[in-house]
């Protein structure tokens, strides 16, 4: 590829990823509303993004080593349209609830294995990106580059809960937008994404194993820190709408707008600070704990809405910071031939961080509504402790 080309190939890249931000972030605003309007309990509607989570964790690594062998445009397309076929299926099962036709543990269970068969099909989309733009970057701007795609992701995180204002038509609304956003999308990632050369024949995609001690201590970090911010980003819609007296529809609106607020703050990290501040990656996990906790703390006192959604911009610009440190630190320390492997395996610490988080949050906040983020508080905490210890076994690899 020619340097034109590469910069072409990472700007389409871009462009589609804040599509795919968006279709991952538009669920949150309205779930916890339709949930309760369709009489799931609080632990019910968590673990349904839980065990999607747990799916998305259990498929991205092979999904990774997949865009080794069939090539990276190929996989990002299937996850695009997985997402697509699987958005339609879920709002069926939803629209089929909100009408009364099933009800109950049937309900629950319905919208389990749509939300499950989703994910398995979505989770492709990632880690073939990531993949992808450690291909088109060099070493020295791996960092730049995963900052990149991480700011078309949250400039996606911003437009997605925008789309929840359409939930004044119906709550699901939105997510019937997004599926036909994700649909054009794919024809463009189709029509306009260079493909990348492919391995040569009989080459045999890596595996890696997430106590490989080349990037165990970013997956010990990556893990923890999409725990913790799971823990708090599964809850707050019950928390607006219980804290400001809200309606389901209004819950919506109003978790939206803090959201989007949330996702402008972590594209300034991701696409002013990381990108012209030079720092190793490791660095950029230490400076982002501690705006982590002071957000987790924020949010056990606040009682308002402009002190909640003020904590999710403090925790947005954390989270904007951390990751691009996260992805950057676990490429540099393999191989080339290991890029989507390694994709594979830190693009699932976070759903497997998404399958801890949101069940413990759900429980949790059936005890108290400020447990979640005290608990997120301590967790990160305990993180932050630890961060010089796990400094030390920090790897680089060195080019062949």
């Amino acid at each position: 590829m020619t340097e034109t080309d590469t910069a072409h190939a990472q700007r389409m890249l871009v462009l589609s990823l804040v599509v795919v931000g968006m279709g991952f972030t538009v669920l949150f605003p309205v779930l916890a509303p339709l949930g309760r309007e369709m009489g799931l309990s609080e632990l019910q509607i968590t673990a349904i993004i839980g065990a999607s989570s747990l799916t998305v964790f259990l498929s991205s690594p092979r999904w990774g080593r997949l865009s080794d062998s069939l090539g990276r445009k190929r996989i990002i397309l299937t996850g695009i349209f997985g997402f697509t076929a699987g958005t339609v299926l879920f709002n069926s099962t939803l629209h089929m609830g909100l009408a009364g036709w099933i009800t109950g543990t049937t309900l629950f269970f319905a919208l389990l294995v749509t939300r499950v068969m989703h994910a398995s099909v979505m989770s492709a989309t990632m880690p073939a990106a990531n993949a992808y733009m450690a291909d088109v970057t060099s070493v020295a701007n791996r960092t730049r580059g995963m900052g990149a795609a991480g700011a078309a992701n949250n400039v996606g995180a911003i437009l997605g809960p925008a789309v929840a204002v359409f939930a004044v038509l119906s709550l699901t609304t939105p997510l019937w937008i997004m599926a036909a956003a994700a649909l054009l999308n794919g024809l463009f990632v189709w029509r306009y994404l260079p493909e990348l050369p492919k391995h040569s024949p009989g080459f045999v995609p890596p595996r890696m194993k997430y106590t490989d001690p080349r990037i165990l201590p970013f997956v010990i970090v990556g893990v923890t820190m999409f725990m913790g911010n799971a823990l708090v980003q599964q809850t707050m819609g019950f928390r607006f709408q219980d804290a400001l007296n809200l309606t389901g529809a209004e819950t919506a609106q109003t978790m939206g707008v803090a959201m989007m607020a949330s996702a402008v703050c972590s594209l300034f990290a991701q696409g002013f600070v990381v990108q012209r501040v030079e720092v190793a990656p490791f660095t950029l996990l230490k400076l982002a704990l501690p705006i982590l906790i002071v957000a987790f703390v924020i949010m056990a006192l606040a009682e308002n809405r402009w002190a909640l959604t003020g904590a999710l911009m403090v925790q947005g610009f954390g989270m904007g910071l951390a990751g691009p440190g996260f992805m950057a630190g676990a490429s540099l320390a393999v191989s080339k031939q290991e890029q989507g492997a390694v994709a594979g395996v830190a693009g699932s610490c976070g759903p497997l961080g998404f399958t801890i988080g949101p069940l413990l949050g759900g429980l949790l906040y059936q005890f108290s509504p400020t447990l979640p983020y005290t608990t997120a508080a301590i967790i990160y905490v305990i993180l932050l402790a630890g961060m010089p210890w796990l400094g030390r076994r920090v790897a680089v690899h060195q080019a062949d």
